[in-house]
C-alpha cells in the first residue's frame, strides 16, 4: 500500500528496535513506503543505543520488552535516549497496557514521544499518522491506556463527564481540537469548552495549552501507575 508522503515524513531517518524478525520486516517495509528512511535496526537494547549514537536519527521505534530478559530493556533504553539525545523523537510499542512504563517515558520529556500498543500497527493509516505526530513534536498515548486508567481511577476522574473522558482520550492520542471536533462531529468551540473543563477539574496550573494537555495525560498515568505501588 502506498502512503502519502508529507513534509513531516519526507527525509526522516528512523531506527527500529524489535527482536521479532517478522514484525521488524513489516515495520521496515511500512515505514519506507510512507517515506521514512530506515537508517538502522536493532534486536536488543545495547544495539539500539549504539545505533542511535552512530546514526543520530530523527525518530526511534522501540519495543518495551527486548532481549535478553524480555522485561524492561526496551523502555530503559528509550529513557536513556530521552536523556542523552532529547532531540530524537521516541515511539515505544508494547504488547500490553503497562501504565508505569508509559508514565516513566512521559515524565522525562514530553516533546516528540509516544506509547502505543503493537495492535495499532495493524491499522496502517492510524499508525503512520501517530508516528508523524510524534515526529512533529507531539505526545501520543494509546487510547487503551487512557481507557484502562479511566476504569481504575475514581478521583478526580469521577468528576469528568463521559464526553470529557472521550475528549481526553483524543488528547492523549495527539489530536488537535480541530481534529477532535471533526471526529466527534461537533464544533471546535464545543471541544475547547470540554478541554477547559478537563483542565479545571484536574486543577492543572496555568500554562500554555500544549503543556496543560500533556499534564492532563500525565495526571492519569502517574495516578494509576504509582497509586498501586
Amino acid at each position: 500500500m502506498n502512503h502519502k508522503v508529507d513534509t513531516v515524513t519526507a527525509g526522516r531517518r528512523v531506527v527500529i528496535a524489535e527482536d521479532s524478525v517478522l514484525l521488524l520486516a513489516g515495520l521496515t517495509k511500512l515505514l519506507e513506503s510512507a517515506g521514512f528512511e530506515v537508517a538502522a535496526t536493532a534486536a536488543d537494547a545495547t544495539a539500539l543505543l549504539a545505533a542511535v549514537e552512530r546514526e543520530q536519527p530523527d525518530v526511534v521505534i522501540a519495543d518495551v520488552r527486548m532481549p535478553p530478559t524480555h522485561t524492561d530493556e526496551g523502555i530503559k533504553a528509550a529513557l536513556v535516549i530521552r536523556s542523552q539525545w532529547p532531540e530524537v523523537a521516541v515511539l515505544v510499542l508494547s504488547q500490553y497496557v503497562e501504565e508505569r512504563y508509559a508514565a516513566d517515558l512521559l515524565s522525562t520529556n514530553t516533546t516528540g514521544v509516544g506509547y502505543l500498543l503493537k495492535d495499532r500497527v495493524a491499522d496502517i493509516e492510524e499508525f503512520i499518522a501517530a508516528l508523524r505526530r510524534v515526529c512533529s513534536g507531539a505526545t501520543v498515548v494509546d487510547p487503551q491506556v487512557i481507557s484502562q486508567l479511566l476504569r481504575r481511577r475514581r478521583d478526580p476522574l469521577a468528576a469528568l463527564s463521559a464526553r470529557e473522558q472521550e475528549v481526553l482520550a483524543f488528547i492523549a492520542s495527539g489530536h488537535s481540537n480541530a481534529a477532535i471536533a471533526r471526529t466527534l462531529v461537533v464544533s471546535e468551540a464545543a471541544v475547547g469548552k470540554h478541554v477547559g473543563n478537563i483542565f479545571a477539574k484536574l486543577r492543572l496550573p496555568q500554562a500554555d495549552d500544549t503543556n496543560r494537555r500533556v499534564l492532563a495525560v500525565l495526571a492519569y498515568l502517574r495516578g494509576a501507575a504509582y497509586s498501586r505501588g
